[in-house]
């Protein structure tokens, strides 16, 4: 089953990116739109990873440092 949910996200993330490409050679408008969608999450997704690790670097040091949480 999870096997099945991966590649259900790899196949939208696959199309998705298609439709940046052809978003940007001109597309039809649903394209563009696809295509807006994809970037945002693109961008969610990489400000999750920022967070996420700047807050395991913040773990980290207080944990060197003798803090503890």
């Amino acid at each position: 089953m999870m096997g099945v949910a991966l590649v259900i996200v790899l196949l939208l993330a696959v199309g998705g990116c298609g439709c940046v490409v052809w978003a940007e050679r001109s597309g039809p408008a649903w394209v563009r739109g696809v295509s807006r969608a994809t970037l945002a999450v693109g961008e969610m997704v990489r400000r999750d990873a920022r967070r996420r690790r700047a807050e395991d670097r913040r773990r980290i040091s207080n944990t060197a440092s003798g803090d503890s949480d």
